[in-house]
């Protein structure tokens, strides 16, 4: 009774109205049309179950990322390979770190299998390496850390996830949830794959809930060792990729055109947002400097977090406000379409900047 169960984001107003939703980082451009047809065509025979080992997946995650396919991990979503993390490596007595203002769920899987969770401070809103490691104890089993961040957005530079796994013990599983990768430009990439290619004690997970615009489906995915895999196929859920999901996810992975139109398409709208909020500063607005899919914006003047959230549910616009998170001053908005990052952006203005 201590785990304080995940809050999704909302699409309707309080009073049942459907809301243009920002609140959960779905991609707003929807779904790659290969998926889609990838979807249409997959054999819907409703009484076989899906393949047990998600080949035809495993080989194309394997394929694109140069990877062994028998060290690919799938789930439900991402959040079920952290789950399988969790469960794989600590249990009673054991402690997991996770940053301040890290994704919600890493408490609910240490939590889950009876570890201690322990909050390493942040530096300003983004992930401080020195601080999660003066948490480290003989006890330390796994480290979670989400980069691009969510809630955030902040984003931890290879230099810095490099320093953290060398500093380490080797006894200590070093978790990166890659769920916001793909917004990430080439050279800017945090080498984390990498690391669990080589590195024992490194688990990425990534998921198709985001860019590729399968979050309907719940595909997610992780690499690391062929030990730690094998352990956590030990207590995965058979089944646990549908049949279409599996083709879906295939053509999606091999639709770059439409993964490279939604990262500019993100990169442009979050950097417009991000300057109309700056316009707004005066009347104590902040954008932490995000390199995911949306932006937390921290209300420090006036016009609290929870005065705006409902004020632009009443506008037609749901957001995330995250109270439950520590954030009660902040909200998490999603980069819609170009009309609806402008109309949110309009939105929060009238908010800020009333008309008399």
């Amino acid at each position: 009774m201590a785990i304080a169960p995940y809050v999704p984001g909302r699409s309707t107003a309080d009073d049942g109205r459907k809301l243009v939703k920002l609140s959960a980082n779905e991609n707003p451009l929807g779904t790659s049309p290969h998926a889609r047809a990838a979807f249409d065509a997959a054999d819907r025979s409703l009484d076989r179950y899906p393949d047990p080992g998600a080949t035809i997946l495993r080989e194309a995650i394997a394929e694109k990322y140069g990877l062994d396919p028998l060290r690919v991990i799938y789930g439900t979503g991402s959040d079920d390979v952290l789950h399988l993390a969790a469960g794989a490596y600590a249990g009673p007595g054991d402690e997991v770190i996770f940053v301040h203002y890290g994704f919600a769920v890493y408490e609910i899987a240490a939590r889950r299998v009876g570890a201690t969770p322990l909050v390493a401070p942040d530096k300003d809103y983004a992930t401080d390496v020195d601080a999660i490691l003066a948490c480290v104890t003989d006890r330390t089993r796994i480290v979670f850390l989400a980069n691009p961040n969510n809630p955030t957005g902040t984003f931890t530079p290879r230099c810095e996830i490099a320093r953290l796994h060398a500093a380490l013990p080797k006894s200590v599983l070093l978790v990166i949830d890659q769920a916001y990768a793909e917004y990430i430009d080439a050279e800017d990439d945090d080498a984390g794959l990498l690391l669990a290619m080589t590195e024992p004690n490194v688990l990425i997970t990534r998921t198709f809930s985001k860019i590729y615009g399968l979050a309907a489906e719940r595909i997610g995915w992780g690499y690391g060792a062929a030990p730690l895999i094998e352990a956590m196929h030990r207590i995965r859920l058979p089944f646990n990729v549908t049949t279409a999901g599996q083709h879906a996810a295939v053509a999606a992975l091999g639709d770059t055109d439409f993964v490279e139109s939604a990262r500019a398409h993100n990169a442009t709208w979050r950097a417009w947002l991000a300057d109309e909020i700056a316009s707004m500063g005066n009347h104590g607005l902040r954008a932490v400097p995000s390199r995911a899919n949306f932006l937390l914006v921290l209300f420090e003047g006036t016009v609290t977090a929870e005065a705006a959230y409902k004020g632009l549910m009443e506008r037609g616009y749901i957001v995330r406000w995250l109270p439950g998170q520590g954030l009660p001053h902040g909200l998490r908005m999603t980069i819609g379409t170009e009309d609806e990052t402008r109309g949110l952006a309009a939105a929060l203005r009238d908010i800020v900047e009333p008309r008399n």
